[in-house]
């Protein structure tokens, strides 16, 4: 009988990248499944020291099921670039460097296909692919893998997504990733590929799915893992654009805010000694900056 994951089980997510914890969030809320992320678990990050995206996918849901005494879920993912090779691969999160700064990976694998022939209409064939490992502490794990097939644009377009979403565009689409609406990008992305099967062999029947899709609504938290992966100018700009939707919908709903309590909010922040990564993208901190003022309105 195949192993299932019953409602109120508490999953560990073996991720301490904002934005993938919160689509994973997103894609299994609706089957019950009390999630925590390694992070907040205070759980270490595995050297990732295996040469395909399964047996990364493997090695860091054991060591969140070891760490945790706790069914595991762990995802590994990248962009392949048929004119690279299939580079950059299980490296694509690496090549942002310490601080993830994607803005600075795209850059170089822009400098890499034009040092292979350049970029001709419409552009070098690339994919995504996700593999999805669920592991439990007893030693017994499961793989599943999804994959979306397109090819690259050079400038990126779009603020919309994290990591290289916006320099690639599914096939069939005119849109990046980068450019689409969530609900848009997780019909047809890698991600929601492999968690059909996951779905399909480890769930219970009868979530209750989201209509319109993962991240559909950014909420507080939907916000934060957005704010915690921009690497660039037009990021930036989409992240306050979604701020400002997310400011009328609370005000709306009985929240209300004023722009002389929001700046009086982000003035306490700033003045209170808020932690500032001088490391991390610049676009980055004015993100996390304006969130923390919505968060004291």
């Amino acid at each position: 009988m195949t192993r299932r994951l019953t409602r109120g089980t508490k999953l560990v997510v073996a991720s301490h990248n904002p934005g993938k914890v919160w689509e994973i969030n997103q894609l299994i809320a609706p089957f019950g499944l009390a999630a925590v992320s390694a992070g907040e678990l205070g759980l270490a990050e595995p050297e990732e020291t295996e040469t395909t995206f399964a047996g990364n996918a493997l090695l860091k849901a054991r060591a969140a099921a070891d760490g945790s005494g706790l069914p595991a879920l762990a995802d590994d993912s990248g962009l392949q670039v048929d004119v690279l090779g299939g580079e950059p691969g299980i490296y694509s999160a690496r090549c942002a460097g310490p601080t993830k700064d994607f803005g600075i990976a795209m850059s170089k694998l822009a400098d890499a296909v034009q040092a292979k022939g350049g970029w001709a209409a419409p552009g070098p064939k690339a994919n995504f692919i996700s593999v999805l490992c669920v592991a439990w502490p007893d030693g017994e794990h499961r793989l599943f893998e999804g994959r979306v097939d397109g090819h690259l644009v050079w400038p990126a377009r779009g603020g919309n997504g994290f990591g290289y979403d916006p320099m690639f565009v599914a096939d069939g689409a005119e849109q990046t990733f980068g450019e689409m609406e969530p609900k848009d990008k997780y019909a047809i992305s890698h991600r929601t590929r492999a968690f059909a099967a996951f779905k399909r062999d480890c769930l219970e029947a009868g979530g209750a799915g989201h209509a319109s899709g993962p991240n559909a609504e950014r909420d507080e938290a939907g916000l934060a893992a957005a704010a915690a992966n921009i690497s660039t100018r037009e990021e930036l700009v989409a992240f306050i654009a979604n701020l400002r939707t997310d400011l009328v919908r609370t005000s709306s709903r009985g929240h209300p805010s004023s722009v002389d309590g929001y700046l009086d909010a982000l003035q306490s922040w700033l003045a209170d000694g808020a932690a500032i990564d001088v490391q991390e993208p610049k676009w980055r901190t004015i993100a996390k900056a304006l969130l923390a003022a919505r968060s004291h309105v």
